[in-house]
């Protein structure tokens, strides 16, 4: 199973993934609106989850992201490639992207994620079973035990800091950090190897 869907990442070009990044970002947007409208008695109430004065946006949701990049950091130098082997989807979508893509897809999969599973579920169906969508939300990473036990625990982490803070600006601040530096380093990541090759 986690073969054909290698060869098919493989197969499918650049420009066919993103298309589909973004549409699988359309259709969670889609499904939050209908479940706004279904679970909410105003969008008022919907507005009252982003708290825009509020400095834990970047305190709590900025210093939270960075650690976890930085914990992956530790961890892909420590232990076997292998460990985060998700296919070649993410180097696929990030290594030819500029700085501004990089931030413009980041922003795009923090938002439409973090109104869904936080904004929609966990406000409405708890911490457990949002964390648990969202892992399966996640296809790719079920093909290896270690990335789905990483997104497990981060989406509990970041569910949780939705749980203390009530802001889902705090939320989507911590997911676009660890999505854009993390994009960043695939694409330098790759421009130091196409450097070596060229040498």
């Amino acid at each position: 199973m986690k073969n054909s869907y290698t060869d098919m990442i493989k197969e499918i070009s650049t420009k066919q993934l993103l298309f589909h990044l973004y549409l699988t970002q359309i259709i969670l947007l889609t499904i939050s609106i209908i479940l706004g409208i279904i679970l909410f008695d105003s969008f008022s109430e919907f507005l009252n989850l982003f708290k825009w004065n509020d400095y834990r946006i970047l305190v709590i949701g900025g210093v939270a992201g960075l650690a976890v990049v930085i914990l992956d950091l530790v961890l892909m130098k420590i232990l076997p490639s292998s460990y985060y082997d998700d296919g070649g989807l993410n180097e696929r979508i990030f290594r030819n992207r500029n700085i501004f893509h990089i931030a413009f897809i980041a922003a795009v999969v923090a938002f439409c994620e973090e109104v869904l599973f936080r904004g929609m579920i966990q406000t409405h169906a708890g911490l457990v079973v949002s964390s648990i969508i969202f892992a399966i939300v996640h296809y790719r990473y079920l093909f290896n035990w270690f990335l789905f036990l990483n997104i497990i625990i981060l989406s509990f982490f970041i569910g949780y800091l939705f749980l203390l803070t009530g802001n889902l600006l705090v939320t989507i601040f911590m997911h676009f950090i660890i999505d854009f530096l993390l994009g960043i380093l695939i694409k330098n990541r790759n421009n130091e190897q196409e450097g070596m090759f060229n040498e």
